[in-house]
């Protein structure tokens, strides 16, 4: 599966590609339950809601966005 984000502008990605949200949430649900069944700790929310999100990095992150 790949992200539908494009990074072709600026410095955040666009998004506009993406699912509609009724094809979305399914597919949302399916993957939290999959990383459960695998045993991960899976924490989730309201899916589309708006969220205020803090960060504090600790450490070198290296994330790699293909075009």
């Amino acid at each position: 599966m790949r992200l539908p984000a494009d990074t072709g502008r600026g410095n955040r990605p666009s998004f506009s590609d993406a699912a509609r949200a009724e094809d979305a949430e399914p597919l949302y649900e399916r993957f939290a339950a999959a990383l459960r069944a695998l045993g991960v700790r899976t924490e989730t929310g309201v899916f589309g809601a708006r969220m205020a999100v803090e960060l504090v990095n600790d450490g070198p992150v290296t994330l790699i966005l293909q075009t």
